[in-house]
């Protein structure tokens, strides 16, 4: 792919001079005085950020209430809300895998809205559904990354082997194994062949309608492995029900401690995550994306904001417009030849 022809914005638009931070802080503390409202030091804009927003924000979710990425939302949008100085308002706009809301964002021309999307809505959507009615890489521009979550790599309780010892014995098990995922194009799916190319193994791909289907295929031993997101695989890992062998991510995470990476038992080169991050619309201005962005990242360094995500089995995660950009490029690169060569298409 040449990022220089079709790549999500890369460089900052510089924000335009605003009045002093002093005085600013002086009018809006006088405001929540009237009001009676005390308000966390980071709900304080930054001198330097434009006057946006000037009206809610409606931020679409592609599934419905208590979903995953639905649950992501409503964690940050009370204080993002006070970040922006006007409500932020989780709209749900269920259908298509996500993709309706995703298109929505794409298609939007009122500058206040904007959507929390999956990692692949944002980087090979289109290359899974040519007939998509958004391409992620040239109809929306990226925000902020919101949360990301390594993927656990699991055995069936049925085999004899843990550990290391797993990791051999998959590889010389050729296809006599298998491994389930939700879906072919779902993050499990992709994650798995790619791991496959990276460490030599062969083994067959089983779709289920769901993780939790995949799980109690692992626990029957109807398949040898899966990758699988945190939320679902601690309470049976903790439970000492379902082995953990090993994390996708490029060091030891938080959400499951003792569990060692792929690249400590000698996968190397391996790096996967799922992720979640906030898009705007290509239209929207740069100075309106970067105010929301550094709003995001600093609702996002808030201790309690970080441990109700590290709960629901995510990590927070800010980070710029450019860097955001720059993880979608790197996905691409890496997905791309997959998806290609195995002709993989998402329903």
């Amino acid at each position: 792919m040449n990022s220089a022809t079709r790549s999500p914005r890369m460089a900052l638009d510089p924000a335009p001079a605003r009045p002093s931070l002093q005085r600013r802080r002086l009018l809006q503390g006088s405001a929540l005085a009237a009001a009676g409202v005390l308000q966390p030091s980071w709900a304080i804009p930054s001198a330097s950020l434009p006057r946006w927003p000037v009206r809610p924000v409606r931020l679409l979710v592609g599934f419905p209430q208590g979903s995953s990425p639905d649950e992501i939302a409503r964690s940050i949008v009370g204080p993002l809300s006070l970040a922006l100085g006007q409500p932020v308002e989780v709209e749900n706009r269920p259908g298509s895998g996500g993709h309706v809301a995703a298109a929505a964002v794409a298609k939007a021309e009122d500058d206040h809205t904007v959507g929390l999307l999956p990692s692949g809505h944002l980087t090979v959507a289109r290359l899974m559904q040519p007939a998509l009615a958004y391409d992620p890489l040239t109809d929306l521009q990226p925000v902020s990354l919101v949360a990301t979550a390594p993927l656990v790599l699991c055995i069936s309780p049925q085999l004899e082997v843990r550990g290391n010892a797993a990791l051999r014995a998959v590889r010389t098990a050729g296809m006599a194994w298998h491994y389930g995922s939700p879906g072919a194009g779902t993050p499990f799916h992709l994650g798995m062949e790619i791991l496959k190319a990276v460490a030599g193994w062969q083994a067959l791909h089983v779709p289920y309608p769901g993780n939790p289907q995949v799980i109690n295929a692992l626990l029957q031993g109807d398949v040898q492995l899966a990758l699988l997101p945190p939320s679902l695989t601690i309470p049976h890992w903790r439970a000492a029900k379902l082995p953990a062998v090993a994390l996708t991510c490029a060091s030891r995470s938080p959400l499951l401690p003792g569990v060692p990476t792929l690249s400590e038992q000698g996968v190397r080169g391996f790096d996967f995550e799922h992720w979640h991050a906030i898009a705007a619309p290509r239209g929207l201005a740069g100075a309106s994306v970067d105010r929301l962005a550094q709003a995001v990242s600093r609702v996002l360094r808030d201790q309690r904001i970080r441990q109700r995500l590290l709960a629901q089995g995510w990590q927070a995660t800010g980070s710029t417009p450019a860097a955001l950009a720059r993880r979608i490029l790197r996905d691409v690169d890496r997905m791309r030849p997959v998806i290609e060569r195995q002709q993989i298409r998402s329903a």
